[in-house]
């Protein structure tokens, strides 16, 4: 996978940053997986199954990434980390204010606390 060449250090880089979205893919799956299918309809969202879909072959993607030696520069593997940045910056947020998992919700008379 790794030669001795001038592009080495090239090639680790793009190694590390497919590492580094292999775990941003895993966080965001995780992180689907343990919100209430309730909270996704709520936020007016896609589906917790939808979501889990995406996200889950997006995780399939970024080990490939990781394993296979997939070019960073290839769609697929980009495509993957946008599919979980979306997840993160917009779903997670929303569903994370709805979905609670009973008892303190960290939340006062006039917000949050």
């Amino acid at each position: 996978m790794f030669s001795f060449s001038a592009y080495a250090p090239l090639q680790w880089l793009f190694f590390a940053l497919a590492v580094a979205a292999f775990l941003v893919e895993g966080w965001a799956f995780l992180d689907a997986v343990r919100r209430p299918a309730g909270a996704y309809v709520a936020a007016g969202k896609q589906t917790k199954p939808l979501w889990l879909i995406i996200l889950g072959v997006s995780l399939v993607i970024g080990l490939a990434g990781v394993a296979y030696g997939l070019s960073l520069i290839s769609i697929l593997p980009v495509a993957a980390f946008i599919a979980a940045a979306i997840y993160l910056t917009d779903v997670r947020p929303k569903v994370r204010g709805i979905g609670g998992r009973g008892g303190s919700s960290r939340q006062g008379p006039y917000g949050p606390w």
